[in-house]
C-alpha cells in the first residue's frame, strides 16, 4: 500500500514566479527520461519481481521516492506559474518586449489545459507515455536501464540548473542531483551482483541456440579505423574481439513471390 503525507521530501518553493522555468521543468517531470518514467519503471520492475531477493526492496523503495519527487517538481512548477501574465493584451504586449518575451516562452498548455498547474507533458506539449517505462522482468536489464534513466536524468537536471538564477528552484535541483547520484551509484552495485550471479550477456545460457561463432565478432561496416582498435581486446564475458575487415554477405539474394495482384503493388 501507497500512505501519502503533506510534507515534501525536500524544499520545492522558488524566489519568484517563472513561466519560462515551468516549462523547462516539464522535461524532468514529463519527459522521457524525466521523474514520471523512473517512478514507473522501478515500481513496475519491483512488482514483476517474484523473488525475495533484496533488489525487490530497492526497486520498490526507489520507485515510492521517485513519486516524492514528481510531488516536488509538479509544486515547483506551480509556484513558478504564479502570477504568469496571462490576461495580457496584445497593445500591452507591442509595448513590453520583455512581456513579449515571456509570453512567447510560455508554455500555453499551462494555462489552457492544465489551470496554470504542472501536467505529464514534456515543454513542447507531448503527452508522456508509457512506452517510456522499462520493466522486462530480467533483473540485470532493468539495472542497465535504470542506470542509464538516471544518467539521462542527471544530466537533465544539471543543464536545468544552469538555466536559472533562481535559488529556490537551484536548492530544489541540487537535491535531486544528489539523489541521481545515490540511485546511480546503487543500480551500478546491483548489477555488478546481478552479472556476477547470472552472467553479463542478457539473457545467459543461450549458447545451444545461437550461431556463437559470431558472438565476438567485431564487423567493419564503415570507412572509419575506431573499430579495430577493439581487435584482440578482452570483452566482459572473457573472450577476445576478433576484427573483420570486409564483412561477408552470407545470406544469398531473397527471393520472394509477388503479391496478390488485387493489392496493385509494382513487381519491379
Amino acid at each position: 500500500m501507497f500512505k501519502h503525507t503533506r510534507k515534501l521530501q525536500y524544499n520545492a518553493k522558488p524566489d519568484r514566479p517563472d513561466p519560462l522555468m515551468a516549462r523547462r521543468l516539464q522535461e524532468a517531470l514529463g519527459g522521457q527520461w524525466g521523474e514520471t518514467t523512473g517512478m514507473m519503471s522501478y515500481l513496475s520492475q519491483g512488482w514483476a519481481s517474484t523473488g525475495d531477493e533484496k533488489y525487490k526492496d530497492l526497486l520498490l523503495d526507489t520507485g515510492t521516492e521517485e513519486i516524492g519527487h514528481v510531488e516536488m517538481i509538479s509544486t515547483m512548477i506551480g509556484y513558478l506559474l504564479e502570477g504568469a501574465p496571462t490576461t495580457a493584451t496584445e497593445e500591452e504586449i507591442k509595448k513590453d518586449p520583455s512581456l513579449a518575451a515571456v509570453i512567447g516562452g510560455m508554455d500555453p498548455e499551462h494555462g489552457l489545459v492544465h489551470g496554470m498547474t504542472a501536467s505529464l507533458n514534456n515543454p513542447n506539449g507531448a503527452a508522456w507515455n508509457a512506452g517510456y517505462v522499462t520493466s522486462s522482468g530480467n533483473l540485470v536489464a532493468d539495472m542497465r536501464f535504470n542506470v542509464v534513466r538516471e544518467s539521462e536524468a542527471r544530466l537533465q537536471v544539471s543543464r536545468l540548473y544552469y538555466m536559472t538564477e533562481d535559488e529556490g528552484v537551484r536548492d530544489m535541483l541540487k537535491f535531486l542531483l544528489a539523489r541521481e547520484t545515490q540511485h546511480q551509484l546503487q543500480f551500478m552495485k546491483a548489477q555488478e551482483e546481478l552479472e556476477e550471479k547470472y552472467g553479463v550477456i542478457v539473457p545467459g545460457d543461450m549458447g545451444e541456440i545461437e550461431h556463437s561463432e559470431f558472438a565476438h565478432t567485431i564487423m567493419n561496416f564503415s570507412d572509419g579505423e575506431g573499430s579495430r582498435a577493439f581487435e584482440g581486446q578482452v570483452a566482459k564475458d572473457g573472450h577476445k574481439f576478433e576484427f573483420q575487415e570486409n564483412p561477408e554477405a552470407m545470406g544469398g539474394i531473397p527471393k520472394t513471390k509477388p503479391a496478390d495482384p488485387r493489392f496493385k503493388n509494382n513487381q519491379g
